[in-house]
């Protein structure tokens, strides 16, 4: 009896120790690995690990839109030899973002600046290369920061004007003209809604010929834009007076109804601007658009 009492007692250890090793494999799969590792075997090598791409798909989000001013050299303008498409400063910028984020950018000529903005509130574009901050706008799109650009709002009048502007109130009794939905900072917009007779019209070339045909006395715009398209139209020459209306900043910004916001995109749109400022790409694109707006209106 005690030699069969000590045979079941060993086939019971034994057993319960089979047990444990397969219980230990399964609590514990690091260790399982590592010791079937040291375990001389007959195998093929394990197959290398495909390379992650550099930023992994957004769900739901295979393409963005980006729209802007599309008369706005040397930031953004229609290709003369596609008008659907937008070229410049902020264009090129757009493609340093796709490739940032890892989600492909399409810039394209959706209407002038206020449609640009109808289509930013319905979703029907994601991005604009490019606005100012409102309060109002603030009601259909984010904003990132810090501004990629900053730019100059400035007074013009042509050059046999009489009008003498040191403040905005000089400004008072005469009449001005601008681009529908153009904004140049918050206090400027109050106190122009308030205080200012302003007409707005649809394009930059036509609140310069307004101004060169004497109906209008003035105009506000900023500077670099409108001094390319200045020089594109030629006739009686304008100037730009002194001190600036306002110093704006050019920020990126994504619709609130855009089918591609998300927590997870707007914080790869944030990481990249704020790497934009750091390393300061934007003055060599700007400087390739002065280049290509040139090369563009040369007769």
């Amino acid at each position: 009896m005690s030699v069969r009492r000590s045979v079941r007692s060993l086939a019971a250890a034994w057993s319960a120790g089979i047990a444990i090793v397969l219980l230990g494999s399964a609590a514990c799969p690091r260790l399982s690995s590592q010791a079937h590792a040291q375990m001389p075997a007959v195998q093929s090598a394990p197959a290398q690990a495909s390379p992650m791409p550099a930023a992994a798909a957004v769900a739901g989000c295979t393409q963005l839109i980006a729209s802007g001013n599309p008369q706005y050299p040397p930031y953004l303008w229609r290709n003369p030899d596609d008008e659907q498409r937008l070229v410049g400063a902020n264009a090129e910028l757009m493609q340093w973002l796709a490739k940032e984020i890892g989600i492909p950018i399409d810039t394209r000529y959706v209407g002038p600046w206020g449609r640009v903005q109808e289509e930013m509130r319905a979703g029907r574009i994601d991005l604009i290369a490019g606005a100012f901050f409102t309060l109002p706008r603030t009601d259909y799109m984010d904003y990132f920061h810090p501004a990629f650009r900053e730019t100059r709002s400035v007074v013009w009048t042509r050059e046999d004007s009489a009008l003498l502007y040191k403040r905005w109130g000089d400004l008072t009794g005469r009449q001005g003209v601008t681009v529908i939905n153009n904004s140049f900072g918050i206090e400027f917009d109050d106190f122009a809604r308030k205080s200012l007779k302003v007409t707005q019209v649809a394009s930059i070339e036509q609140a310069i010929q307004m101004l060169q045909r004497g109906r209008a006395d003035y105009m506000i715009y900023e500077d670099a834009p409108a001094e390319a398209y200045a020089a594109r139209i030629g006739a009686p020459s304008i100037k730009a007076l002194t001190p600036p209306v306002a110093h704006e900043g050019l920020y990126l910004t994504l619709s609130h109804r855009s089918r591609c916001n998300s927590p997870e995109l707007r914080g790869r749109l944030a990481r990249a601007v704020y790497k934009l400022s750091q390393d300061k790409v934007m003055n060599r694109f700007v400087d390739q658009g002065l280049l290509l707006w040139r090369r563009q209106s040369a007769p």
